[in-house]
């Protein structure tokens, strides 16, 4: 066994600011002063309409970002503009500082495109009329589900809200079941029969108060017939008192509630009333400079007024971790995800006992497969999409190639991609899958513990299973695993058996990490034990043996911590023997999910485009990074993003990408088929800490490359193909930045 000594780059954790930041954050203190409360402002941003296309009398609903950006409460009149006509007024109250989204929703009886205005914000949507030839019967949509307040006091009363809407070509009717259950039994329920003819709409509602505190949730769900359902939650709370959450972009910071240091994320019940809220300029390490806060105020320091429940979130330059995505929705960048996050550089493996080379490390997988939510997507000129990828945390990333896949599908599946692992069959990373609108219910769902979790994956409601980290583990052999049990039901005779997950990923905090690694530095550790094991994913046999999936069928790790959709392909995977369909996931790290569905439909035929940008790498914002070496030069960058070949676009914190995608060349989607988007990127990134003081520092080099068994990679046994790019190298990455004073000799 081998024995193995932490090399802690301590100096990395109490870094100071470069010369250059330091100005930087120092211009930004001079401009930011304590605010005193100003009349309320409210301002719009993020308008968003779902579908962008639609058959004539469906629903489509209209989501804009309301924003109080002075300092005391106000009220604020929407006016819903279509075509140059009022079509809804609402009035709204906020406190200073506060945001909501409000959501409307519409229909139109005859075929056009209509324009949407909300204060200045425009958008359009486009209507058109099925075929005389097909009959549409009585068919019915809920939505619009509203609970005011989504946070009360006991004996406060709570109204829920929806839509009906015959979105069929006949009269007819639907019953409705409305449920209200706290934790352990149904508190409230009740059924509705409404009657509407074609393209009618209705408003129903109810109230419900209740006399305890606690977590409640509300259900609509269709008695009989087709699957019909929407879900949510509100939350009872101590009178008085109202819950106050103050999150950041990164964990690592700070902050003051009335002078009192609390750490982000933050949550609590507080007394109602005004809190002076004081963020840091800069994180803990220095590494990461505020930037505003997600309602567009400015200052770090700033008072509220808690009235109700509040939720305040600060951007910082170093966001979570990978480059971030951002997509232009026609009047602003809008955030959509962090980008490749498997392809994290220095993700150790297991222990070898040698050492020479005492532990071997993951090669990991550059590769994302992200769908893109189509209603924040604008074209530019009718043309082409804008796009940026912004590297906000202290990183260095080697972008290697990004492309958008275009894809149109029948208009009654959806598509999803699967998720990505580096062990996964090149048969199936990046397949895109049609799937069932309705998709099965699994029939039970247990955890770890063998509490029964199947009502938290029945809906894409945000209600995740509850969930284990490993990193809180004492030992390294006595690992929490997060375990998730799933009977699928009898499945006999399906041509194909999908599952259609919504998941994410809580990488933990860096502490727990740390603390998880030192272990494998200070005892005696048994060869081939492995640090942080891949998730795994097990089939349960006839005789009761559990059966593990081969290796490149294995179930993904999520790649975000924001929650993903993706498919999980398990057929042929179960014996022919099996009257049941059982699964069993197993993760190390704490991943949860908030949906599970079924679907055993056959694959549809899909057409799939791929359209290619031009690329500009630019700076965004200066970085107090201590990255050093020779990185891409500013400009033009197409060239590099085209292929995956090994030929990065190499940039530091404070670097972006702007991409553009033109898609004129793509013809409109066919009749009776609709568009989906999917962004495709291969991009490799580390950190300032690299792999804990093995193998390498906080510079460009060593080079990754596909074909390396790891990172890092043994220097006496395999190298990056330096003389098959070297005219790449010489043209490319010029930029040089050299390292801060003391370092680059080792």
């Amino acid at each position: 066994m081998a024995k193995l000594k932490a090399v802690l780059l301590l100096d990395l954790v109490v870094v100071g600011l470069a010369a250059g930041g330091y100005f930087y954050v120092q211009s930004i203190l001079e401009e930011m002063a304590v605010p005193v409360l100003k009349p309320a402002k409210f301002v719009f941003g993020n308008l968003t309409i779902t579908p962008s296309r639609v058959e004539v009398n469906r629903p489509v609903m209209v989501k804009v970002y309301v924003a109080n950006v002075g300092g005391e409460e106000g009220v604020c009149l929407i006016s819903l503009v279509i075509n140059g006509v009022v079509e809804e007024n609402r009035t709204i109250s906020l406190g200073g500082g506060n945001s909501t989204t409000v959501t409307f929703t519409v229909a139109r009886g005859s075929a056009g495109t209509y324009t949407v205005k909300v204060g200045d914000l425009t958008g359009t949507f486009e209507v058109f009329e099925l075929p005389e030839h097909q009959p549409v019967p009585a068919e019915f949509a809920v939505y619009g589900l509203t609970i005011i307040p989504d946070e009360v006091w006991v004996n406060e009363t709570v109204r829920i809200s929806f839509f009906i809407r015959n979105v069929g070509g006949e009269s007819g009717s639907v019953t409705l079941a409305i449920a209200v259950r706290n934790a352990t039994a149904t508190l409230y329920a009740k059924n509705i029969t409404v009657s509407l003819a074609a393209g009618g709409v209705t408003t129903e509602s109810v109230t419900f108060t209740p006399n305890s505190t606690g977590t409640y949730y509300v259900s609509v769900e269709r008695v009989g017939g087709a699957y019909l359902s929407m879900t949510g939650t509100f939350h009872v709370v101590q009178t008085g008192y109202h819950t106050l959450t103050v999150s950041a972009s990164t964990t690592n910071v700070e902050f003051k509630l009335n002078g009192t240091v609390k750490k982000v994320p933050f949550s609590d019940l507080l007394p109602v009333g005004k809190y002076l809220i004081e963020m840091p300029p800069t994180s803990l390490d220095g590494r990461a400079v505020f930037l505003y806060w997600s309602d567009g105020y400015r200052s770090p320091t700033r008072e509220v007024n808690l009235q109700s429940r509040m939720s305040l979130f600060a951007y910082y330059s170093g966001g979570s971790s990978c480059p971030s995505l951002f997509v232009w929705n026609g009047t602003s960048y809008v955030y959509v995800a962090e980008v490749s996050n498997h392809g994290w550089l220095g993700y150790m493996n297991y222990v070898t006992g040698d050492p020479e080379w005492p532990i071997v490390y993951w090669r990991n997988n550059p590769w994302d497969y992200l769908k893109l939510d189509k209603s924040l997507l604008a074209l530019v000129n009718g043309t082409y999409f804008d796009m940026v990828l912004s590297q906000r945390w202290n990183e260095i990333f080697y972008l290697d190639t990004v492309y958008l896949v275009v894809v149109d599908h029948p208009a009654d599946v959806e598509v999803y991609s699967t998720g990505v692992e580096q062990y996964l069959s090149p048969d199936y990373m990046g397949k895109i899958y049609t799937v069932s609108l309705n998709p099965l219910k699994p029939v039970s769902a247990y955890n770890e513990k063998g509490e029964d979790v199947l009502h938290r994956i029945l809906y894409r409601d945000g209600v995740f299973t509850p969930g284990v980290n490993g990193l809180h583990s004492p030992s390294w052999n006595n690992i929490t695993w997060n375990r998730l049990t799933i009977d699928l039901g009898n499945l006999s005779g399906a041509q194909q058996i999908k599952l259609i997950v919504t998941g994410k990923v809580d990488w933990g905090s860096p502490d727990d990490y740390t603390a998880w690694i030192e272990k494998f530095f200070a005892e005696d550790v048994p060869p081939g034990t492995q640090i942080t094991p891949p998730p795994y994913m097990e089939i349960l046999g006839g005789n009761g043996e559990w059966i593990m999936v081969p290796w490149e069928r294995q179930f993904p790790l999520p790649q975000d911590v924001n929650p993903r959709t993706w498919v999980v392909d398990l057929t042929g995977l179960f014996p022919p023997d099996v009257d049941r369909y059982v699964v069993r996931i197993s993760n190390f790290w704490n991943v949860t999910f908030d949906y599970i569905g079924v679907d055993v439909t056959p694959q549809k035929p899909i057409k799939v485009w791929e359209a290619y940008p031009t690329a500009t790498l630019y700076q965004e914002f200066p970085s107090p990074s201590r990255a050093y070496g020779n990185f891409t030069r500013y400009g033009d960058v197409t060239p590099l993003v085209l292929s995956f070949d090994d030929e990065f676009v190499i940039g530091r914190q404070g670097d972006a990408v702007r991409l553009l995608f033109n898609l004129g060349d793509i013809p409109p989607p066919a009749e009776g088929m609709e568009r989906s988007f999917f962004l495709f990127v291969a991009c490799w990134f580390k950190d300032e800490a690299g792999n804990w003081g093995y193998g390498f520092n906080f510079t460009v080099e060593p080079l990754p490359f596909k074909d390396m068994s790891g990172f890092p990679y043994p220097l006496d046994k395999e190298s990056y193909p330096y003389e098959l790019h070297r005219e790449y190298l010489t043209t490319y990455n010029t930029r040089v930045v050299k390292p801060p004073e003391g370092e680059g000799n080792s």
